[in-house]
């Protein structure tokens, strides 16, 4: 017969598993809503991202390109406050030593929130955004912020934001003012570059990140390089050789989309001819 000290043993040990479970249940469920939280903070920087370069592109008369880096910045702020509330609603889900803990789940949202903020700050003022400046964005209107801002996330946040400056400076070039643009672009990116390279030895992912960093700023460099040395054969104003490089750079676009309707077209006949056989 069982005594009843063996009993009170088993049921110890039974409700012991059992808080056990109930801890890595709750640890599970919490981890699941953080990654379904921080894909969908993804997705929405994303499309915030693609708002900002559609809005620089769209409209082609504006010639000033501040006039439309303020109308892409004023777009955006309907989409931060979007991204900022899913921030506020997973704040209960990191308190404390909570968010450490979780930071994993958390950390690809947050750098891509960071990556778009960071656009849309230059194109707004033309300067990096600081560290406060982006916690300052993840506080309520008392102050208090959600969590502590990791600086491994803020600094590969602002790893990624070159490849947009990078595709923001070759959409500007066939613009007015378009060339002088992309000289102030690459010049900012070597400068991001030159600073995060005496930082990569304390952070490990920011070292990979610069490999990237290192080919958006050459695509930059060879697009501005090329474009110089073109346009130092005419002896012509600043305008005309704007008109003259979005010209040259229509026609490119226009003899590429040629020869693909050729290359369609002969893949077509192919096939026709090997239906025929």
């Amino acid at each position: 017969m069982t005594s009843p000290k063996t009993l009170d043993s088993r049921d110890s040990i039974l409700a012991a598993f059992e808080t056990f479970r109930g801890e890595l249940d709750d640890h599970n469920d919490r981890r699941e809503r953080l990654i379904k939280s921080s894909r969908d903070i993804t997705n929405l920087s994303k499309k915030l991202i693609f708002l900002l370069h559609r809005t620089l592109t769209e409209d082609a008369t504006e010639s000033d390109d501040r006039v439309l880096g303020q109308r892409a910045a004023t777009r955006a702020k309907g989409k931060l406050k979007e991204i900022q509330s899913l921030f506020s609603a997973i704040r209960d889900e990191l308190v404390g030593d909570r968010f450490w803990r979780y930071q994993r789940n958390v950390s690809p949202g947050l750098q891509e929130y960071i990556e778009a903020l960071s656009f849309a700050h230059y194109l707004e003022h033309r300067s990096l955004i600081s560290y406060d400046q982006v916690q300052a964005t993840l506080c309520d209107a008392d102050g208090n912020a959600f969590f502590p801002l990791p600086l491994e996330d803020y600094l590969l946040g602002l790893a990624d934001l070159t490849g947009e400056l990078m595709r923001f400076a070759i959409a500007a070039i066939p613009r007015r003012g378009g060339r002088q643009k992309a000289s102030e672009v690459c010049s900012f990116v070597r400068s991001c570059k030159a600073d995060f390279e005496g930082l990569t030895p304390y952070f490990k992912e920011l070292r990979k990140k610069q490999s990237v960093t290192t080919q958006s700023l050459a695509k930059i460099e060879d697009a501005t390089y090329a474009v110089v040395v073109r346009t130092s054969e005419y002896d012509l104003p600043p305008e005309l050789l704007d008109d003259l490089v979005a010209q040259t750079l229509s026609r490119a676009a226009d003899h590429s989309n040629f020869g693909e309707e050729i290359r369609r077209k002969r893949t077509r006949d192919a096939d026709y001819d090997m239906e025929e056989d």
